[in-house]
């Protein structure tokens, strides 16, 4: 375990964090100005892959604390069709770790044309996505080999979490957010024991990942992770949706991964574990709390205040699916047919 890229990239997350906001702070401030001046009232996101689910945490969070509605850019709107968007009063942000995501970077660029605020978030200060935006963030991540990413997730869902609490003022959710890279940190000192846990896992086919609210993001990277290093065909669900259709799918032989965190979402999920045990469902549950009833699988996870906790489920997820990887005889490093950076029109 000890031995992959990817593990080694997940150890260096607490130290990627702990810098990242000094790296940006004047940044981040001179966007929340920028913001306010211009009288932005709606947020478009441009991201694929893994970009594309921190900014869905970035979409619960922004609207949380600001309440300024946050969308996301459908690329081929502009790259295929050359669709005439209109972004007034808009702030666009395009997120790719390696700033070469060329579908994100036609939308920043049109939007910039159409006088929105644009910021690009990325881990290349060189890329032409970096030299696009009015703003850029910098993960300073450093360089990432492994093909699955990790550092630059959670430093891409780290850096848009600081935006969100800049936007909003909230000193209370600032607070929390510089909890993050000691939380991170005591997950990642976690890595044995989530390795036990990921064994349960090691002979499945498919599985489904459920969770909701600030951690549905962190589920649906749960999945990815899972399907790119480990080849199960993961699918995930917003526990909400889960209820509809999808639940027709579930038999004895389904097993499913809920994400529990000890906040306001915690009545509905318990209600899911009721009702996926009912149909005979093996479960896996990442939790923050004491799990007592059975399962196949429990990774404890480690305790945070409630918008600093998806990070705690993301490097936990992370850590089960290199764990899993490895338990299957394969390279987490290096999966079959991708490469570290994709490029999508």
């Amino acid at each position: 375990m000890k031995n992959t890229l990817m593990f080694k990239e997940i150890c260096e997350q607490p130290a990627v964090l702990e810098r990242l906001y000094a790296l940006n702070e004047k940044t981040f401030r001179a966007i929340a100005a920028e913001v306010k001046k211009r009288g932005v009232t709606q947020i478009t996101m441009a991201a694929r892959g893994s970009s594309d689910n921190a900014c869905n945490y970035f979409k619960y969070l922004e609207e949380i604390y600001c309440g300024l509605p946050v969308s996301f850019a459908a690329p081929s709107v502009i790259s295929l069709y050359n669709g005439k968007l209109k972004f007034v009063n808009s702030l666009v942000i395009g997120v790719s770790q390696s700033g070469k995501a060329a579908d994100a970077l036609e939308v920043l660029a049109r939007a910039k044309a159409n006088g929105a605020v644009t910021v690009s978030i990325t881990n290349n200060t060189d890329s032409p996505m970096a030299a696009a935006a009015d703003y850029h963030i910098d993960l300073g991540a450093g360089p990432e080999l492994s093909v699955a990413a990790t550092k630059t997730f959670s430093a891409q869902m780290y850096a848009l979490a600081l935006l969100a609490a800049e936007l909003s003022g909230d000193a209370e959710l600032k607070k929390t957010l510089a909890g993050v890279p000691a939380a991170v940190q005591k997950t990642v000192n976690n890595a044995e024991s989530i390795a036990l846990a990921a064994r349960a896992l090691k002979d499945n086919t498919d599985c489904f990942v459920l969770s909701r609210g600030l951690t549905y993001a962190v589920a649906q990277e749960t999945a990815l992770k899972i399907q790119e290093t480990t080849y199960i065909k993961a699918r995930c669900y917003a526990a909400s949706d889960f209820h509809h259709g999808p639940f027709a799918m579930v038999d004895d032989k389904t097993t499913v991964i809920l994400l529990m965190p000890s906040d306001v979402s915690d009545k509905d999920m318990t209600e899911m574990e009721v009702k996926l045990r009912n149909a005979g469902a093996r479960l896996i549950i990442f939790s923050d709390k004491p799990v007592t009833a059975p399962c196949a699988a429990v990774v404890t996870v480690a305790k945070a205040e409630d918008a600093a906790l998806p990070f705690c489920y993301a490097v936990s997820a992370q850590l089960f699916a290199n764990a899993l990887s490895i338990a299957r005889n394969l390279n987490p490093d290096a999966p079959r047919g991708l490469n570290k950076v994709t490029i999508t029109k």
